[in-house]
């Protein structure tokens, strides 16, 4: 399949999809690029807007993967950090829904003829579009994903312990908490083609 995979990061959810596919990656940050490359050098690495490019080429793919920034939309964040002031109150980044609302629409018009996912994190607020709730994050999809359980996400863990639960070498808490867990995107795939045996994986 000819996947797009918007907002690659160093690539979590990718991990696991193996090089049968052709992939494009989209990652803004330069430096974030070049570290998924070093992981994944047959993957199309394009540095741009994640959020444009999904708009400009949608059409080209078979299957989308969109993980647009959570921090506005996080329950953690607004409940825990906004509550006790150690951060500020944002505005919920609307682009989210922007993709969602065009895939969604794309789709059943038939424009889009391939599976999307678009993934963020369980909001503080009642989400404005259903999703679907798998393994402690958010999706919006065409197709439906079986559950998948996932214990921990691992955000407490050391960067040590995280590197193993993410599958990355690399010293970096902050990227390797980002990660959608392989496990996870591999599941997501599989539901998208078709493949919906019931997985739990525990950290």
């Amino acid at each position: 399949m000819k996947i797009l995979n918007l907002y690659a990061g160093i690539g979590g959810n990718r991990k696991n999809w193996g090089d049968n596919h052709e992939i494009t990656a989209v990652e803004y940050k330069q430096e974030i690029a070049d570290i998924y490359h070093d992981f994944f050098p047959k993957d199309k690495i394009v540095v741009a807007d994640a959020h444009q490019y999904l708009l400009d080429h949608f059409k080209e793919f078979d299957f989308i993967w969109s993980s647009p920034p959570c921090p506005s939309h996080s329950k953690i964040r607004n409940e825990a950090g906004v509550g006790s002031g150690q951060n500020k109150p944002i505005y919920a980044d609307m682009e989210l829904y922007q993709e969602i609302i065009l895939l969604m629409q794309m789709s059943k018009m038939k424009i889009f003829k391939g599976k999307y996912c678009i993934e963020n994190v369980i909001a503080y607020y009642k989400p404005l579009i259903a999703p679907q709730e798998i393994a402690k994050h958010y999706f919006w999809a065409n197709f439906l994903i079986r559950p998948l359980k996932i214990i921990s996400r691992g955000h407490m863990l050391s960067n040590k312990e995280l590197m193993k639960i993410k599958g990355f070498e690399i010293n970096d808490k902050k990227l390797l908490r980002n990660c959608t867990e392989p496990e996870t995107g591999l599941h997501i795939l599989d539901c998208a083609l078709g493949k919906h045996s019931q997985q739990t994986f525990t950290y």
